[in-house]
């Protein structure tokens, strides 16, 4: 059977700086016919930086729609065209001062197929060289250091709730106890 749905016709809602929303009118695979909310998003990318020690680095921060600061693996927006691990690259600097002798290609992960376009890039970094940091003029960012097993409890019990991180995190454990990091 062929799942695909056809889109028949667009209507922007909103053409912003980060996001576009709009709603389709599809086609649906038995010829019925159907809307689909989307929010399309350009993408980021989310690493796990992991020190000799075998410590991860983070980053608490205020997250607006949640009104909460949450605890995060460094991640951010990728620009328009950019290549993820330039990104990867970048949002590690930028967020925690760190650069890496190694980036690690994760995966991806679609966070919300139902109603968004966007992908997020994983990656994991070792050997890393600390420097500076330079968070975006609207960050602010909070670091933190804690040990990969403490983290994998962390998300086991509900503490860490960002998806992106869990799953970082979980990717990094399943490395780390088949002896690949």
């Amino acid at each position: 059977m062929d799942l695909t749905e056809k889109t028949l016709e667009q209507n922007v809602l909103l053409n912003g700086r980060i996001l576009k929303m709009h709603v389709d009118k599809v086609e649906l695979p038995n010829g019925e016919l159907a809307e689909r909310e989307v929010v399309d998003h350009p993408g980021g990318v989310c690493v796990a930086p992991l020190t000799a020690e075998g410590d991860l680095l983070f980053v608490r921060q205020f997250r607006y729609p949640y009104a909460e600061v949450v605890l995060e693996l460094p991640a951010g927006k990728r620009d328009p065209g950019e290549d993820p691990l330039a990104t990867g690259i970048r949002e590690l600097q930028e967020e925690t001062g760190a650069t890496a002798d190694r980036m690690i290609e994760l995966g991806c992960c679609y966070p919300s197929p139902g109603y968004t376009s966007e992908i997020i890039y994983l990656f994991g970094a070792t050997g890393l060289h600390m420097g500076e940091t330079h968070p975006d003029d609207d960050e602010f960012l909070e670091p933190e250091r804690i040990p990969l097993e403490i983290a994998v409890e962390m998300v086991m019990n509900g503490v860490i709730t960002d998806a992106k991180t869990q799953i970082l995190i979980l990717k990094l454990w399943k490395l780390r106890m088949e002896g690949e990091l």
